[in-house]
């Protein structure tokens, strides 16, 4: 397989999984007490060109806003409740900026998987600001982030931007048409939906070099058959029943 893997076999999901509010600063903290060592978040842009960790185009879903995040500049969207719809302990949990979320995890060493979130028909800005961004704040890092994306054009902007970052490509359906695209991206993994890959098919990628990475597996026995599969990593939100029960994983 392609080079040096320096990530763990499980990735805490959005930051905190189910127990706290998605890609806020309060969900790293979470994951990190929980002894996460790599965490997936989700990065797009606000009106105003600045990266923030959204996973939705939209902000009604994970926010007391409305609309679309690409509508607001930073300074709007920095002012909205991003807690409260997951539980009153953390009503006022605000929207995280990459910026903020970088010097968090740079703290701990933390190692992050950036799913490049575009919000639709900004794909390409997108992908080059969230590249250029993630060299200024991980320039240095011990192991640099790795990208994924929905969108094969924001990965392509990200490899132009920034070639030494990774790029893995994130699929719901790995196809026969998804091997041109890992071609394409100079991808060292794949990322796609454990329910809907065919594990014969783990081999053949590794065969041709690329890891696999399967999201978002919550139960523990299906977990425990497709690391045994030989899957190199999983993106879970069960957090807390996992590290118990994978303890050397994370």
């Amino acid at each position: 397989m392609k080079g040096n893997w320096p990530w763990p076999r499980l990735f805490a999901h959005r930051g905190g999984g189910a127990l706290a509010p998605e890609n806020t600063l309060a969900a790293i903290r979470l994951g990190q007490s929980l002894g996460y060592t790599a965490h997936e978040i989700d990065v797009k842009l606000s009106q105003d060109g600045v990266p923030v960790l959204l996973h939705d185009a939209t902000l009604e879903r994970t926010t007391n806003g409305r609309g679309r995040a690409a509508d607001l500049p930073w300074a709007e969207l920095e002012k909205l409740d991003a807690g409260s719809w997951h539980s009153p302990r953390f009503a006022g949990e605000r929207i995280a900026s990459f910026a903020q979320a970088a010097a968090l995890f740079r703290s701990r060493d933390t190692k992050v998987h950036i799913e490049i979130k575009p919000t639709p028909g900004f794909d390409r800005e997108t992908g080059k600001k969230v590249a250029l961004a993630t060299r200024a704040l991980f320039g240095d890092a011990k192991v640099a982030p790795i990208f994924s994306s929905f969108s094969f054009e924001a990965l392509l902007a990200a490899r132009e931007a920034a070639p030494e970052i990774a790029r893995a490509w994130l699929i719901d359906q790995f196809t026969d048409a998804d091997w041109d695209r890992l071609g394409r991206l100079e991808a060292v993994s794949l990322h796609t939906s454990h329910k809907k890959l065919d594990l014969a098919q783990v081999p053949q990628l590794h065969d041709k070099g690329y890891r696999v990475n399967l999201y978002t597996v919550n139960e523990i026995d299906r977990a425990a058959m497709l690391l045994e599969a030989g899957v190199d990593g999983l993106f879970t939100d069960s957090l807390e029943a996992f590290a118990a029960y994978f303890p050397k994983l994370i």
